[in-house]
């Protein structure tokens, strides 16, 4: 290579990439997407519904449009396809809680990623002796929605790829361990009304599970069961779903609730695990080794892992037929019988 042929120009855009996402993140938060979903709007009509001064709105708006968040047209500002399905909070496929949890805790505790790859230390509210994020999030029924929420906007893509991934035909009854606010099961349930499942999670999940499940009309055939997977046995179903849980934890507590899944399952019965899985190499999946990082920023000892890593782990519970399945974005799962 010679000095003409190089160019610091995607250096650049990935070491700034940070402005890029605040300004998004900050869009979800003033609700400019919700404001559009009606439809167009001049700069100086969405400024005003905004409440935003007038000083930067404009180059708010078209950096939107150049991050391709938003089409103008004539002047006029909309909203694209995916960000009039996905961040307009009046649409049930909203996944903007995911982003507002990141803007309003994640942004500033990455701002200490330096420190957390020195220390190997959490870098949240459980810095400096405060409490362990799950412990306060569950103190505050406020905090605890929000974040379940935020949980099924992240999720909702890849429950409706395990909906029609697995074969579901040929099951009765499932249970998602460590269900949140309860979309992996509405998803599942609602395309295969022969179905029956089981929310399993912490007591005071249960309310927001409850409100969320009867909104979505499965109340008669998804129910919730309170409960610890550290603490209790697993609920007894003919599929057990474990999704986001796995990576929030160190290598013995991700071997301990995989024996736990074996345990609990009849013989012939599945496990499903998924998560934004790492490619065997190591070099692809960028979102996996990210979100491996964030869980070093989040938790004491939570790590992403590669599909190799998850079936060994299987096989080692007592599992056969392991196999790994990609399903939409860089999230994949692992499927294994008893």
């Amino acid at each position: 290579m010679t000095d003409s042929t190089v160019s610091p120009a995607s250096i650049m855009a990935l070491g700034m990439g940070f402005w890029g996402s605040k300004a998004v993140l900050s869009a979800v938060e003033l609700g400019v997407f919700s404001a559009l979903a009606a439809g167009p709007l001049d700069g100086e009509a969405l400024r005003a519904r905004l409440k935003l001064h007038a000083r930067g709105a404009r180059d708010f708006f078209d950096c939107l449009v150049a991050l391709r968040m938003l089409d103008k047209r004539d002047g006029r500002y909309d909203n694209t396809p995916e960000t009039d399905f996905f961040l307009d909070r009046a649409k049930p496929s909203y996944i903007g809680g995911i982003l507002e949890m990141a803007n309003r805790r994640l942004y500033g505790f990455w701002g200490s990623l330096t420190e957390a790859l020195k220390s190997g230390q959490p870098q949240n509210e459980a810095k400096n002796g405060g409490p362990d994020p799950f412990t306060a999030l569950y103190a505050s029924p406020a905090n605890l929605e929000g974040f379940l929420k935020a949980m099924t906007g992240v999720s909702l893509p890849t429950a409706r790829a395990i909906a029609s991934a697995f074969t579901w035909q040929d099951r009765k009854t499932f249970a998602d361990i460590g269900c949140a606010q309860g979309g992996l099961a509405a998803e599942v349930a609602s395309a295969h009304p022969h179905l029956r499942g089981i929310g399993f999670d912490l007591p005071p999940v249960q309310p927001i599970f409850d409100a969320y499940i009867a909104q979505r009309g499965l109340g008669g055939r998804v129910t919730f069961k309170a409960g610890s997977f550290f603490n209790d046995e697993l609920p007894g179903a003919e599929v057990l779903v474990m999704g986001h849980i796995l990576h929030d934890w160190d290598l013995g507590q991700k071997k301990m609730l995989l024996a736990k899944a074996h345990r609990a399952l009849p013989a012939g019965g599945a496990l499903i695990v998924y998560d934004a899985m790492i490619d065997d190499g190591r070099r692809e999946n960028a979102f996996g080794l990210l979100m491996s990082l964030n869980m070093l920023v989040e938790t004491p000892g939570g790590f992403d892992y590669t599909g190799a890593d998850c079936l060994s782990w299987m096989r080692e519970a007592g599992f056969k037929d392991a196999r790994i399945q990609r399903l939409q974005g860089p999230y994949s799962m692992a499927v294994a019988t008893k």
